[in-house]
């Protein structure tokens, strides 16, 4: 297949920024689509001209209507690092496109600051939840984000101001590498500049002697809202160990409560999903709270009780069963687990205990008791005080 789609990365310089071979690309294609910047920055082609299509994802049908044409589309700086580029490539084959990258606004953004690309979290906020990126404000940590607009850079001040990192440096940049290019310096807590919509946004982490420090996963219990009902820190670690959070990869958690299971699995790796079943709508709240305030807002939360809910759902990578574990459950979860997909199911009570070991004794796995024992007062000393024992079982599908 001779390829016949082009994606261009082109940056403020325009067509003078493109290596000769690209630029031909560009001059002679027949049909050209971008946003209004982009068509801006490529003028005077005589090309069929195309706006982004609305909604977006109606952009593979209409590239597919063009095939048998020259067509080029026009992204900012590398089409294939959080751009347009990534979701043409999974939906169209590989061999029909041709990619031609320009310096990405993350390498633009590492030059001006002098940071080093590969010491620095390189996060996007762009048409996506703010929220997102509040895992990553941690003592030291340097970030680099694409913003959504000009709102996005006060947002991310409030985040950091609210969590003790008011004295965080902020640097906001603006058409890097052309003629207009603008820069904005300051800290979180007095953050007020007005700056350009299209935007790249550099901070510097700096912990103030209140910083919220947390770990991505083994959230301290009090880092939720619930109603009590929920899994506690210890054992919720050692349930993460055995679900194995990857990226981009779907969780379901079955009797979410207040979801702090699903919230980790999602810190725990760039871009994982959990979908979480729940049927008790003040805990569905607690887990939409807790999921915002713990930068994971795309978590879904579903009001209903399995095994009926789960009927419908995207194939998971693993699936965790907090409370409410049976053998139907089990089976519509191991049947709809993909190749390599993980089970956990965790039982305080002697019935549930009860269904793991008959599935243990059916399937295989790991069957484990998990006891955890915290330190308390006792009159005027101090005692140990055991929290009820968790059984839990675990398997991978092979």
């Amino acid at each position: 297949m001779t390829a016949w789609l082009h994606i261009v990365g082109i940056g403020e310089d325009g067509l003078d920024g493109l290596v000769p071979a690209t630029r031909t690309v560009v001059e002679t294609a027949e049909v050209i689509i971008g946003g209004d910047r982009h068509h801006q920055l490529a003028p005077n082609i005589a090309a069929e001209r195309l706006s982004w299509p609305h909604p977006f994802d109606a952009l593979i049908d209409v590239l597919r209507g063009l095939k048998g044409k020259h067509v080029v589309v026009l992204a900012t700086g590398d089409p294939l690092w959080y751009s347009v580029g990534a979701r043409i490539g999974r939906s169209i084959p590989n061999d029909e496109i041709v990619f031609h990258p320009q310096l990405s606004a993350f390498q633009l953004a590492s030059a001006r600051m002098g940071w080093s690309l590969a010491d620095v979290e390189t996060l996007t906020v762009h048409g996506r939840p703010v929220e997102q990126m509040i895992p990553y404000i941690r003592p030291n940590a340097r970030l680099l984000l694409l913003t959504t607009g000009s709102e996005t850079p006060g947002q991310i001040a409030g985040f950091l101001t609210e969590r003790g990192y008011g004295a965080s440096r902020i640097s906001v940049l603006g058409a890097m590498g052309g003629e207009n290019e603008v820069r904005f310096d300051g800290v979180a807590s007095d953050w007020g500049h007005e700056v350009p919509a299209f935007n790249t946004m550099a901070v510097e982490c700096i912990a103030g002697d209140n910083a919220l420090v947390l770990p991505l996963m083994g959230l301290p219990d009090d880092a939720f809202v619930s109603d009590g009902t929920m899994t506690k820190q210890e054992v919720r670690a050692i349930t993460l160990s055995r679900l194995m959070p990857m990226r981009g990869a779907l969780l379901w958690d079955v009797g979410c409560g207040s979801g702090s299971v699903a919230i980790e699995w999602m810190r725990g790796a760039r871009d994982a999903l959990a979908i979480g079943v729940e049927p008790k709508e003040q805990r569905r709240a607690f887990a939409a709270q807790n999921a915002a305030t713990l930068g994971t807002p795309r978590l879904k939360l579903i009001d209903g009780r399995s095994p009926e809910a789960l009927g419908d759902l995207p194939a998971p990578d693993a699936v965790f069963v907090g409370g409410g574990v049976s053998e139907e459950v089990f089976d519509i979860a191991w049947t709809a687990l993909k190749p390599l997909g993980r089970f956990v199911g965790n039982a305080v009570t002697l019935e549930g205990e009860a269904v793991l070991r008959d599935l243990y004794a059916k399937h295989g796995g790991d069957l484990a008791r998990i006891s955890v024992e915290r330190a308390s007062p006792v009159g005027g000393l101090t005692g140990w005080r055991p929290a009820m024992a968790v059984t839990q079982w675990s398997l991978i599908k092979r």
